[in-house]
């Protein structure tokens, strides 16, 4: 059997029976066994158990459904115009400034990269060919006692 669909405007298709496909809601814990539970050692009567679990629901039910036809669709009005404020201004204020910062900061990158490539690459090649031939051998030393002279031994 098929999943009853409904075509909204602008030729997309929403499918009513999986209405959380990205999963946007999953924190969301409202049914019954998820809100209460009563532990082992202290119970309510069966009936008034019973008749709880039918109040939440019922309660639960109704009033999803009357604020869902009440307030939802003024609700999706609303965030309506906020993600098309949203995008608006992603599209036509922060992208370009983006890209104008990042055109901006590639001239500076330039100019920098010549200034370190000029004064601090000389310095470090110099400073590497200083110490290049540096060996550096490990051995044991004799047991016994340090003398004074040993400061430097690590």
């Amino acid at each position: 059997m098929e999943k009853p669909e409904s075509s909204m405007g602008g030729g997309s298709v929403i499918e009513l029976e999986d209405r959380d496909p990205n999963n946007l809601n999953q924190h969301l814990q409202v049914m019954w066994d998820d809100v209460i539970g009563e532990p082992d050692g202290i119970r309510s009567p069966e009936c008034a158990w019973r008749l709880s679990g039918h109040c939440f629901r019922f309660s639960k039910g109704c009033c999803y459904v009357f604020l869902s036809v009440l307030v939802a669709p003024l609700a999706a009005l609303c965030l309506g115009f906020t993600f098309a404020c949203l995008a608006f201004e992603h599209i036509w204020c922060v992208a370009p400034c983006l890209r104008v910062w990042k055109i901006s900061c590639a001239a500076t990158r330039t100019c920098f990269t010549s200034a370190v490539q000029a004064v601090v690459r000389p310095c470090s090649d110099g400073v590497g060919f200083l110490f290049h031939n540096i060996r550096i051998f490990n051995q044991k030393l004799p047991d016994g006692p340090n003398r004074k002279e040993d400061v430097l031994l690590v």
